[in-house]
């Protein structure tokens, strides 16, 4: 082979390294750093809570440190707009809940798109909410709750963490399968909600299972229906939604993993991978019990679908509701 014949042979080599075998040679390289974890949230929400969690593990099964940053803001665009832009390398990834979906439909003027400027990695599990009222309203069921609502229309107040929150669309969609009508009261979070219902200043709030929990078990907040697809795992007896007679009324509030959209499909596979290695050992399910999380185990593409099935049914219901953010 003379020396322009090997010289051509050596391009088309590389040529087929960066087009075809490229991600998957950085792939087998990455991670080489610590990777850098932004979450939209205040520390101590679920949504900082649950991913140190998997990362604790997850670390030790890439060899590389998971640094999380706090970047809470604007119903978690701020963070979601810093990944958006960050460089597609697989060492920044977006850890968010269903605000992710929500965005959309409450900012008319976003700076990226939640489906095309991310790659949906894994959800890291699903946090079903609560209906919880105080033991001394005399709601014993969800249909002594709803009766009381419709012969009161408008009198019934609940709480959410925020205007366009997963807490207040919760709420909503409840109703609105329901039939009746409940004064909305925004706060900063949940544990202030909750601490209203204990004093009988507030009505009831769908809460995430992971904060009623304590006080179901102490006798301070009575449990009426979860509204998820299943029974949540912490409060096996409460019933779902659709078994109260319920349609349409589910609200999944989930956390998951994304990264920028243009990082190698290699590098989000193999991150996938060692995310549901960690989720499936036992002492990681232990702990996402404690915390009222159940598995959602997905693929990054069944996790894609998800996610832009999910941004239609939020747009659909902020507009039926007409809720504004401004």
């Amino acid at each position: 082979m003379n020396y322009a014949i090997k010289r051509r042979h050596a391009v088309m080599v590389l040529a087929l390294l960066l087009v075809g075998g490229g991600s998957e040679v950085e792939a087998q390289n990455w991670p080489s750093k610590p990777l850098r974890a932004i979450v939209p949230f205040a520390a101590g929400t679920l949504t900082d809570i649950l991913p140190r969690v998997v990362f604790e593990e997850l670390s030790t099964q890439l060899g590389q440190s998971i640094i999380v940053e706090n970047r809470p803001g604007a119903g978690s665009t701020t963070a979601a707009s810093l990944v958006a832009k960050a460089d597609a390398d697989g060492y920044t990834i977006l850890v968010n809940s269903a605000a992710h979906t929500i965005a959309p439909a409450l900012y008319s003027s976003l700076n990226y798109d939640p489906v095309r400027d991310f790659a949906a990695v894994a959800p890291l599990g699903l946090a079903p909410s609560v209906l919880v009222v105080s033991p001394a309203s005399g709601f014993k069921t969800v249909a002594d709750f709803v009766a009381a609502a419709k012969a009161k229309p408008g009198v019934l107040n609940f709480g959410s963490a925020g205007v366009g929150t997963a807490t207040h669309l919760s709420a909503i969609r409840f109703q609105s399968s329901a039939g009746v009508q409940a004064v909305h009261v925004p706060f900063k979070g949940g544990p202030e909600i909750i601490g209203e219902i204990i004093a009988g200043r507030m009505d009831f709030f769908f809460a995430p299972v992971g904060n009623a929990l304590p006080f179901v078990k102490d006798g301070k907040l009575a449990a009426l229906v979860v509204n998820s697809a299943k029974r949540s795992a912490a409060l096996p007896d409460v019933p779902t939604v659709s078994e109260a007679g319920f349609a349409n009324a589910e609200y999944p509030f989930w956390i998951g993993m994304f990264l920028p959209a243009k990082t190698p499909r290699a590098i989000v596979d193999k991150l996938s991978a060692e995310a549901a290695k960690a989720l499936a050992l036992p002492k990681v399910r232990d702990k996402l019990f404690a915390l009222g999380v159940d598995p959602m185990v997905m693929t990054p593409a069944e996790f894609d679908a998800y996610v832009e099935k999910q941004i239609a049914a939020n747009a659909a219901l902020v507009k039926d509701a007409g809720i504004k953010t401004h």
